[in-house]
């Protein structure tokens, strides 16, 4: 099995290290002593701290496409919603612990930015989940999707506080019951 890059395990080891400490408190020496690169080799591959975040924000809507274009090969729009929301319930432990990679980074880049770099996700998911809803012949689908990833990142925030995975494993069942009863 061939090693990455190091741009890649920098971007990587970005990803991980924001989501478990934070933007601010992770610095780019973290990062490279994490990805296994010299310092100075970080800055051959990103110029600055905000460059590095925009590759991770990148890196996270590779990993939102691939997810819904897995879900897209279910049968169902109510089978693709399923699907989402389960992937959050398989995420349950590291959301206890860390919170929501998602949410997480959208909050922390939200903080003092104007750029709406951090509203991408949220962006590519609601949409998703509106076509979703709207192929199910509701016609109240923006609605249904603001309310499924309020759901959804409400459990995550409320496991993380609490350290209990279970939290995020219950929502995920209400959803999914939720999702029964509409669709």
């Amino acid at each position: 099995m061939r090693r990455q890059g190091k741009r890649e395990r920098l971007i990587e080891s970005a990803s991980r290290l924001i989501h478990e400490q934070g933007v601010h408190g992770t610095s780019l020496a973290d990062i490279a002593e994490h990805a296994d690169v010299p310092l100075g080799n970080v800055y051959y591959y990103f110029k600055t701290k905000d460059d590095l975040l925009a590759a991770v924000v990148d890196a996270h809507v590779g990993e939102i496409n691939a997810l819904l274009a897995r879900l897209d090969a279910r049968q169902t729009p109510k089978a693709r919603l399923k699907g989402l929301v389960r992937n959050w319930a398989d995420a349950a432990p590291m959301v206890a612990r860390s919170g929501c990679p998602l949410g997480s980074l959208c909050s922390e880049l939200a903080k003092g930015r104007a750029d709406g770099q951090g509203s991408v996700f949220f962006a590519i998911l609601s949409a998703w989940i509106e076509a979703q809803f709207r192929q199910l012949g509701r016609r109240d689908a923006a609605d249904l999707a603001l309310m499924l990833l309020s759901g959804v990142q409400g459990g995550a925030l409320l496991s993380n506080t609490f350290h209990d995975e279970t939290i995020m494993r219950r929502q995920v069942r209400q959803l999914d019951r939720w999702i029964d009863s509409i669709a």
